[in-house]
């Protein structure tokens, strides 16, 4: 039996996502300078995320 092709995990990372994870989130935010160390983690404001072409 074989594994159906949407479950192959050989390039999720690839794939664009429309959820960051929290670590990118705080990056994407302090590049932004949205975001210092020591402020909170909890609560944190959304961040667009496009897809790239």
């Amino acid at each position: 039996m074989s594994i159906d092709p949407s479950l192959k995990v050989k390039s999720a990372l690839k794939r664009h996502r429309n959820v960051l994870s929290r670590e990118e989130r705080i990056k994407t935010l302090k590049v932004e300078e949205r975001w210092a160390e020591g402020d909170k983690v909890l609560g944190l404001p959304k961040v667009a995320h496009r897809k790239l072409a």
